[in-house]
């Protein structure tokens, strides 16, 4: 087997460092895939830095067609990168359908982004000292990124960094987790076919011991990292003067309130619950639901989630539930789980624990307040259910934690959506819907220890470029 070349400069280069990439479901050897070593990871660094002075100056136009022409060879090789993701990841292939999908849109969003002037004049003469003068703000890219990638989304998280940075003129140094690095390394050939500049996007799966000199190089102007709070926020504080971009963890809540159909949510929140495992940053953790009707929806949910949330092969169209990326990170939840009954909760689905990696969906009840299941960040099909007695109990129960991604809220009274929005220390506030839910346009991102400034198309194009002003004194 081949190992697949790392992509630097615009040339698919082979490296004496190899590692070996294993189907998390049936242990499979899929591919071996080069690992960069010092002096390639240099040459990375190099020829991005040498690359911006290129792409810093293209033309609004010729971004645009090649972000347009990316989104093409994504649809035209759909296949490859959904058996890809299934293959890698074991993400069951009806959400890695989606995400393949959601990574076109977000290509064809940086390409009709490109061509729209963010610039900006200013009214110069609303104080008297700026009478007779003219002024204008423009944006400018940076240089070189340093992007890293996580497992859980191996294409559509990479899109998000490399299309902003594509379309500011940015450049970019790109390492994708080694647990899922082939769906980076099949986007390096669709970059190549779509005639991205020769090292403006250099894909470079490298151990974590390149990454501190990264980020003590002062050709590295900003660094996106989307991964563990722990790690992310290390980072940051290694990184000094660097600009920084971390989209982190969450324990994320909804809140379902009496005055909605409360039925019809249950799929919803099922699907965010347990969905690819619940190995997302928004998958939902804590659900809220209010003492009236807490009985009935407990009962409802954990009946649709044994009826309807099938766990199993993830190449199968009808499983929910994938295998974790690993037993490692499963056997660490079965832990949480035994410990949160150990201390009084109650588990309300069965506990399956198959084959290397699978874990079925778990719901408990009467889950102590400081239980890792609770309060930690369990990126495993593992929910707790919880009863309130008021909407505001609610909203401070929501906040109680050390994350603060997005949440959910199903109410029908305006005004309790209003006073979430007002309330909830959260990045965004989904009503009458999950906090799984996200499109590429809008912003994504945390406060607290979910995350340091926001991605989302155009908001990671302005965290990736810095504004300049301009003032002409007409005098």
């Amino acid at each position: 087997m081949t190992p697949k070349p790392l992509y630097i400069n615009g040339r698919h280069v082979a490296s004496g460092i190899t590692h070996t990439v294993n189907n998390p479901w049936n242990g499979a050897r899929l591919a071996d895939v080069c690992v960069a070593d010092g002096s390639q990871v240099e040459e990375a660094v190099a020829t991005s830095h040498t690359a911006f002075q290129t792409t810093r100056k293209m033309a609004a136009d010729a971004r645009a067609v090649i972000l347009e022409n990316i989104a093409l060879l994504i649809a035209e090789r759909r296949a490859d990168f959904v058996s890809t993701i299934v293959a890698e990841a074991g993400k069951p292939v009806a959400f890695a359908e989606a995400e393949t999908e959601r990574a076109r849109l977000t290509f064809r969003f940086a390409a009709a982004l490109a061509l729209s002037d963010e610039g900006h004049g200013i009214a110069m003469d609303a104080s008297a000292p700026g009478a007779g003068h003219f002024g204008l703000v423009k944006r400018f890219p940076m240089g070189v990124i340093l992007g890293i990638t996580p497992f859980n989304f191996p294409l559509n998280l990479v899109a998000h960094k490399v299309a902003p940075c594509l379309a500011t003129g940015n450049t970019m140094v790109l390492k994708p987790a080694l647990k899922t690095p082939l769906s980076s390394l099949l986007l390096a050939e669709v970059l190549d076919a779509a005639q991205v500049p020769p090292g403006q996007i250099n894909v470079v799966p490298f151990g974590h011991d390149h990454i501190p000199p990264l980020l003590a190089d002062p050709r590295i102007k900003m660094v996106s990292f989307t991964g563990s709070a722990r790690v992310g926020w290390r980072m940051k504080a290694q990184a000094a003067k660097k600009k920084v971009a971390l989209e982190l963890g969450g324990n994320a809540a909804v809140v379902v309130e009496p005055d909605c159909d409360w039925k019809a949510a249950i799929p919803k929140i099922a699907s965010a619950a347990f969905g690819y495992a619940g190995q997302s940053c928004i998958s939902v953790q804590r659900i809220l639901v209010h003492k009236d009707i807490h009985a009935p929806f407990r009962e409802a949910l954990a009946g649709y989630i044994n009826e309807k949330i099938s766990a199993g092969d993830p190449a199968d169209k009808s499983t929910v539930v994938g295998p974790m990326i690993n037993a490692d990170e499963r056997e660490k939840i079965v832990g949480w789980i035994k410990e949160a009954e150990a201390r009084g909760a109650r588990r309300l689905t069965p506990l399956r624990v198959e084959g290397r990696s699978l874990l079925g969906p778990v719901l408990l009840e009467n889950v102590p307040a400081n239980c890792s299941a609770l309060c930690e960040e369990a990126f495993a099909p593992l929910a707790v259910l919880q009863s309130y007695d008021s909407f505001s109990e609610a909203l401070a129960m929501v906040n109680d934690s050390a994350f603060g991604l997005q949440a959910g809220v199903f109410t029908g009274d305006i005004r309790k959506a209003l006073l979430a929005f007002e309330e909830l220390e959260v990045g965004g506030v989904m009503i009458g819907q999950v906090p799984t839910f996200r499109v590429e346009n809008m912003p994504y991102g945390g406060v607290k220890e979910s995350g340091f400034g926001r991605e989302g198309v155009r908001y990671a194009m302005e965290e990736m470029t810095e504004p300049r002003c301009l003032v002409i004194n007409r005098g």
